[in-house]
């Protein structure tokens, strides 16, 4: 189980990455995108940080206990 845990953390951490690039540039191009956009972005933004963070402490959880 930690080894699959091991590979989401770093599909997290690029889904993370990815979302907070488009909102950076849609906030600095501006336009009806970011208008519309900004505030959708930037709660996925959050929620894939937390997800990611849930895996990390998932996995620290299941190293440290040994693995299963």
């Amino acid at each position: 189980m930690d080894s699959f845990v091991y590979f989401l953390i770093p599909i997290g951490l690029i889904a993370t990455a990815v979302i907070l690039g488009v909102g950076l540039y849609s906030l600095a191009k501006g336009g009806a995108f970011a208008k519309e956009n900004s505030n959708k972005l930037m709660r996925m933004r959050v929620m894939a940080q937390a997800v990611t963070i849930a895996l990390m402490m998932l996995f620290l959880f299941l190293v440290g206990k040994g693995g299963s």
